[in-house]
């Protein structure tokens, strides 16, 4: 292992240098610095001995080495191509090699800042808010949190749940304001890319998710790839459980940040099928009332909604049409009246406690032995304000307490089967009141109607905020009484 300080029989080892001037910056090769060619957001590995320990990056090339010592990658580095300015990717110090002494210098705030953005309190309470467009080294606008992902080979499917997540406010505010150093690397590694993600002063204007990605495919032992599309809501149920685990959480409610969030309850009735003669399809889904009906409580991350069958038209007219169901509708599945048959019992199902989100997965693929299928059915769904008292076994009187706003939805386009078809995101900026569709590095404005044409897969809910609604309605009256 090759220490920070690996070459102890070097004397000029400990020395610092500051720049105070055009002169000593030069004399500390910082001219030689090229930001353009910086990018921290692969993995931090040696790129000789493919090494994770004590690595630093060249600021000349952007190559990664291993340690800075007489015998290290980067001292050989600085011999043989004459770049000079080195910073530790742990400690974020920079030195200038072959000499060996450290750089303390204000011009190297901004690379610092990239390599591990940090946010205020104050800022992150903005974040929201924040309408003012930054600009990258190109002089490229972008706007902090709504930037793409590369793809790096078929990762759109984690590309759609990060960019969900990162705006999701208690959750995105966890990631960047808590000191995670002591957890997982999945954590560690989430946590920095919704840094970047949010990142004002940013090199470029998107951010590769390859550190996250590499560590998803050994934390989940390979079971999500960066090489093999899979599906979003399989890896987010994944990701959200292993979250959870790796940052303390137990079975115990409101263990962690993500059942704090996320976490709601189901009673689920049960019931032994019996088949009676003659019965029809609406007698035969009723529950016998003199016999034994088992109810338990389960805990849920999300909720699943079925689609009705698409039908089977023969006209050829007709199958230009586009199937159409009412969210309200696939949601009755958890009123507590509706049964359904499953594996030759009957169920049914009512909400015994709301999260703060709810996540709605809208059940569009089916597999059988042969393949996969898709329904086509497009849900019409409100924007805001999605009543879900009725679903709800005590509502608790509060009038706001049950109404939800849609704040993420994924939509899958194309036919369905890995590879065959895309994942895309919409996102909504709550400053601008501006919707954004996000797939991978291509980030546009879109009209909040034409969301609804869209095969949403899943959709990321937010309790309604009352004291929000009420500040919004004092701000207008005060501005209507300003103009009058």
């Amino acid at each position: 292992m090759i220490e920070d300080n690996d070459d102890i029989t070097q004397p000029d080892t400990k020395r610092i240098r500051v720049g105070t001037s055009a002169n000593s910056s030069s004399d500390l090769y910082l001219d030689t610095i090229n930001r353009h060619m910086l990018d921290f957001d692969f993995e931090k590995v040696c790129s000789v001995s493919l090494s994770n320990l004590n690595v630093y990056a060249c600021l000349v090339c952007g190559k990664y080495f291993q340690g800075r010592g007489r015998q290290s990658h980067a001292y050989f580095h600085s011999l043989h191509e004459d770049h000079h300015v080195f910073i530790n990717l742990h400690t974020l110090k920079v030195y200038v090699l072959p000499d060996g002494y450290e750089v303390k210098d204000p011009s190297l705030n901004d690379i610092r800042y990239v390599l591990h953005p940090t946010f205020t309190k104050e800022q992150v309470a903005n974040l929201d808010q924040n309408i003012r467009q930054s600009y990258d080294l190109n002089n490229k606008k972008y706007l902090p949190g709504f930037v793409g992902l590369n793809n790096v080979k078929a990762n759109d499917y984690v590309n759609v749940i990060i960019q969900a997540l990162a705006h999701i406010p208690p959750l995105r505010d966890y990631f960047i304001l808590q000191n995670l150093e002591t957890r997982s690397q999945l954590v560690q590694r989430f946590s920095t890319l919704v840094r970047k993600i949010w990142n004002p002063k940013a090199f470029k204007g998107q951010v590769s998710p390859h550190e996250l990605l590499q560590e998803i495919v050994n934390a989940s032992n390979k079971k999500f790839k960066l090489s093999e599309q899979s599906d979003p809501l399989e890896f987010l149920s994944w990701f959200l459980n292993t979250l959870h685990k790796d940052l303390g959480g137990i079975k115990k409610q409101n263990s962690s940040i993500i059942h704090r969030i996320f976490q709601g309850e189901v009673k689920v009735e049960e019931q032994s099928l019996i088949t009676k003669e003659n019965a029809d399809e609406e007698d035969r889904l009723l529950f016998d009332v003199d016999r034994e009906i088992s109810v338990k409580k389960f805990p849920f991350l999300f909720l699943t909604l079925d689609l009705p069958a698409p039908p089977l038209f023969k006209d050829e007219v007709e199958k230009n049409i586009i199937p159409q169901v009412a969210l309200t509708t696939i949601l009755a599945k958890y009123d507590g009246r509706a049964a359904h048959e499953s594996a030759g019992t009957l169920k049914r199902f009512q909400l015994t406690r709301l999260p703060n989100y709810i996540i709605f997965h809208i059940k569009r693929f089916t597999k059988n032995n042969w393949s996969e299928e898709k329904n086509p059915t497009i849900v019409n769904f409100p924007i805001k304000n999605i009543d879900m008292s009725e679903y709800l076994e005590n509502p608790d009187g509060e009038k706001f307490d049950t109404h939800y706003d849609l704040i993420a939805n994924i939509c899958h386009e194309g036919k369905p089967g890995k590879g065959n078809g895309i994942y895309k995101v919409h996102v909504q900026h709550r400053g601008k009141d501006q919707w954004y569709q996000i797939q991978d590095l291509i980030v546009e404005e879109i009209n909040a109607q034409m969301i609804f044409l869209s095969e949403s897969y899943i959709q990321v809910t937010s309790k309604f905020n009352y004291i929000l609604f009420v500040q919004e309605i004092l701000i207008i009256k005060s501005f209507y009484f300003y103009l009058f």
